[in-house]
């Protein structure tokens, strides 16, 4: 799994001009998936993010978490996150998950995000084509991939 993840001030996601998800101080996360992720990496990537110290404190330092401000959390799904361009200007996708397998897991980074959050997480609709509006905080653009956990 990939995921870039924005500190933002406020993030929406619109489909055919009606808002699925709206969020305001928090993080936006566009996350990519591909065959070979698993539960391990749903349960390593929503801990880390949970305990991302990407959030200012009293001295302007990035020390709090999404749950130390009380933060929203939106997460749309992205499969170009796995977009390979070495060759040609056109790029291949075929490292990104099919379809229904990614749905599925997609569904499930969402809850296990929601369990330890304990609110509801805001989310776009997979394979929907979106219109994603941000405003992004520092800005603060962070990648994670769960290949490169050590």
């Amino acid at each position: 799994m990939r995921a870039v993840i924005q500190r933002v001030s406020h993030a929406s996601v619109k489909i055919e001009n009606q808002i699925a998800g709206e969020i305001q101080k928090g993080l936006l996360i566009f996350l990519g998936i591909e065959n070979e992720d698993n539960q391990e990496d749903i349960l390593w990537l929503s801990k880390k993010i949970n305990q991302l110290r990407i959030f200012s404190d009293e001295n302007g330092l990035m020390n709090k978490s999404i749950n130390d401000i009380d933060g929203e959390i939106l997460v749309i799904s992205q499969f170009t996150l796995f977009a390979q361009t070495k060759k040609g200007n056109r790029p291949s996708f075929i490292r990104a998950g099919k379809p229904d397998f990614s749905k599925l897991m997609y569904e499930k980074f969402i809850t296990e995000l929601e369990k330890i959050q304990k609110k509801t997480v805001q989310k776009g609709v997979f394979g929907a084509d979106m219109k994603v509006n941000l405003l992004n905080d520092g800005p603060v653009t962070i990648l994670i991939d769960t290949k490169n956990k050590e």
